[in-house]
C-alpha cells in the first residue's frame, strides 16, 4: 500500500467521503475527539491548501481508504510506503504509531510549519514540473547558481518530473526557463518542504512533537521516501519522519525497492494526483486506485434471481 503525498483535495468529495464511508466516519469522531474540535467544520472554514485541518483529514482519509481497499479487494499489504506527507500515514498503517498519536502529530506539525514558514524563510516556495530531464534541470540549476539564486530540488517524482525549492522572486525566471526547455510548469507549493533550511524547525519538531511519541517497530516493511532504505524499528521510524523536512523525496528509488520486495500491484489509499500516475509507477506495477470518488462509487449488482 502506497500512501501519497499531499497535494490540492477537492474538499466536497473528500469531506463526503469522510462523512458517508463508516470506517471513515469513525476514524473522523475519533479525530475530532483526539482534537478536542470538529473536523469537517474547521475544515470546511479554513483557507488554504494545507491548514491543519486539511492535513489531518487528508490523513484520516488515507487511512481509512487503506481500510476500505482492504474490504473491497481482501488485500493485505506486504509492504507499506508513503512519499513526502504519506509517511505519516505509512508509519500509523504499518503499527510503529497509534492512530490518536498520529492525528496529534500531524495537527502540531502543521502548526510548526505554518509558524517557522511565515518568519524566516516565508519567500521560499516549492515549484513542480514536468517534462523536463535530469540533464536540462542541471543547466536550469547552474543557471540558478550563477544568478545567486538560493535553490534545492525537493523532490525527484521521476525522470523528468521534479520539485525544486526557491525564492518567489525567481518564480517568473524558472517558469519562463522551464518552458524554453519544452517543459510544462505545475503546482507552486507553499509552505514548501523537504528543504535543508528547516533544520531548526526539524530540531523543533524533534524536541517538541515526536520526541513524547512512542513509535513502535512496524509490524510491516515500511521503505523510506528519501532513499528507498528498508525501515525496521521504531527510532527508524522517528528518523525517516524527521528526515522529511531536510531532505528530498525521491520516488524512483521506492519504486525499486518497492520491485526489491516482490511488489507487482500497488494500492494507492487516498486522494492522487501525482505518485501514482507517473511512467515510473506505471511501467512497474499495477496500480489500483482507492481514492474518494473510487470508494464512493455505488457497489455493482449482479442479475436479479430468477422468479
Amino acid at each position: 500500500m502506497v500512501f501519497p503525498g499531499m497535494g490540492p483535495v477537492p474538499f466536497a468529495e473528500a469531506a463526503r467521503f469522510l462523512l458517508v464511508n463508516p470506517v471513515a466516519r469513525r476514524m473522523t469522531a475519533e479525530a475530532s475527539e483526539v482534537l478536542g474540535y470538529p473536523l469537517i467544520d474547521r475544515w470546511r472554514e479554513a483557507d488554504g491548501d494545507y491548514s491543519e485541518y486539511a492535513q489531518v483529514a487528508f490523513l484520516v482519509g488515507c487511512l481509512a481508504l487503506a481500510e476500505w481497499a482492504r474490504e473491497e479487494h481482501g488485500v493485505d499489504a506486504r509492504v507499506c510506503a508513503g512519499p513526502s506527507f504519506g509517511g505519516k500515514a505509512a508509519a500509523i498503517h504499518a503499527g510503529a504509531l497509534s492512530f490518536a498519536d498520529g492525528v496529534l502529530m500531524t495537527a502540531r506539525w502543521a502548526r510548526f510549519l505554518e509558524d517557522f514558514s511565515a518568519g524566516e524563510h516565508g519567500h521560499v516556495v516549492t515549484q513542480s514540473f514536468a517534462r523536463v530531464p535530469a540533464g536540462e534541470l542541471a543547466r536550469i540549476t547552474a543557471e540558478l547558481a550563477d544568478r545567486g539564486a538560493w535553490h534545492e530540488v525537493s523532490c525527484e517524482v521521476d525522470e523528468d518530473f521534479h520539485m525544486l525549492s526557491l525564492g518567489r522572486d525567481e518564480l517568473d525566471w524558472l517558469g519562463r526557463r522551464i518552458r524554453a526547455a519544452g517543459g510544462l510548469p505545475l503546482y507552486t507549493m507553499y509552505p514548501p518542504m523537504h528543504v535543508s533550511l528547516f533544520g531548526p524547525l526539524r530540531g523543533r519538531i524533534e524536541s517538541e512533537v515526536l520526541g513524547g511519541l512512542r513509535f513502535a517497530d512496524p509490524a510491516l516493511p515500511l521503505i523510506a521516501d528519501q532513499d528507498g532504505r528498508a525501515v525496521d524499528t521504531g527510532e527508524e521510524v522517528r528518523t525517516m519522519l524527521a528526515d522529511g523536512f531536510e531532505r528530498p523525496v525521491r520516488w524512483p528509488r521506492v519504486v525499486a525497492a518497492l520491485r526489491r520486495h516482490g511488489v507487482g500491484t500497488l494500492y494507492v489509499c487516498g486522494h492522487d494526483a501525482l505518485f501514482g500516475r507517473v511512467p515510473a509507477t506505471r511501467r512497474n506495477f499495477t496500480v489500483v486506485p482507492a481514492d474518494p470518488r473510487t470508494a464512493l462509487r455505488p457497489r455493482r449488482r449482479g442479475p436479479a434471481p430468477a422468479r
